[in-house]
């Protein structure tokens, strides 16, 4: 950890919704004047997208059935644990870029001056210099590799059917992919979920949790996804203390918000962004005072 150049990992899995805090710190970060450099974590996937199906089909004929983008395996994490831990020291590092379509294609050629398509990573490049905050947001923020060198980690997680109704709305509307092929894709990421998902979420300093208050107990035949407005949200501290957490001011900023432990705060699905722009605020306004007087 480094108090002259923050690190602030979001992690969650596949359709947690990790973009709902991206942009609660964007926000966050235009207000407060911030430049920020801004790490997704699909970039760290070890392989791009022909050599991930090809893999996948190795591992299966070789008896391996749970060989997925979730595990160790088919990631960086070292790559990740030493971005962290040369930003938090030096303010520099290496990333690139994984090209979800055509469209990103065009514009990282046209920016970076490179020549990469879709399902391809770009070159590894330095870090832009004078930055003042690093953001990773991606499945692997808070692995064993990559933990201690946070300054701040968040855990976006969802109870577990309604990240896979998230997961398979988001899989057939965007991509168009079978109901068939997403539940082979969930069984088959089951085995790393546990190993490599779950227990990031034991390591953050703040968890976001969805919890619909519509039936979501057969995920496979819902029809929609459950909506803010049919959802709470628990949020949990791990250490209140550690970031000077004012949970009166939050209850009475955050209208419809209980506590439900000592540590816990629940409130109304609807108010989700809020309360991350109220909570993280003044976390990260206190992270880069101690930046700037390091």
């Amino acid at each position: 950890m480094s108090k002259k150049y923050p690190v602030i990992s979001v992690t969650g899995s596949s359709g947690a919704g990790t973009s709902t805090v991206k942009k609660a710190f964007e926000h966050i970060l235009y207000r407060e004047k911030v430049k920020a450099e801004i790490v997704e974590g699909d970039s760290y996937h070890r392989y791009d997208r022909v050599a991930m199906k090809e893999k996948m089909q190795q591992e299966e004929a070789s008896g391996n059935p749970h060989f997925s983008h979730f595990g160790a395996d088919a990631n960086l994490f070292d790559r990740i644990g030493e971005l962290f831990e040369t930003y938090g020291r030096t303010g520099t590092g290496q990333k690139r870029y994984y090209v979800h379509n055509d469209e990103e294609a065009a514009d990282l050629n046209k920016r970076l001056g490179c020549n990469v398509k879709s399902g391809e990573f770009t070159p590894w490049q330095d870090l832009e210099s004078g930055t003042d905050i690093l953001f990773y947001e991606g499945l692997h923020g808070l692995v064993e590799e990559a933990a201690p060198h946070v300054d701040l980690g968040i855990g976006v997680v969802p109870i577990v059917n309604l990240e896979w109704i998230q997961k398979i709305f988001r899989d057939n509307d965007a991509r168009g992919y079978s109901e068939d092929v997403i539940v082979d894709t969930i069984l088959r990421r089951m085995h790393d979920y546990v190993h490599h998902i779950t227990p990031q979420f034991g390591r953050t300093d703040i968890n976001f949790q969805r919890v619909p208050t519509v039936d979501t107990s057969n995920p496979f035949i819902a029809r929609d996804i459950p909506t803010p407005d049919e959802s709470m949200v628990v949020i949990r501290f791990a250490d209140p203390a550690k970031f000077n957490v004012d949970f009166p001011y939050l209850l009475s900023m955050l209208h419809g918000s209980f506590m439900s432990r000592r540590n816990t705060i629940v409130v109304p699905g609807g108010k989700m962004g809020l309360a991350m722009e109220v909570i993280l605020t003044p976390i990260i306004h206190d992270l880069l005072e101690k930046a700037r007087t390091a």
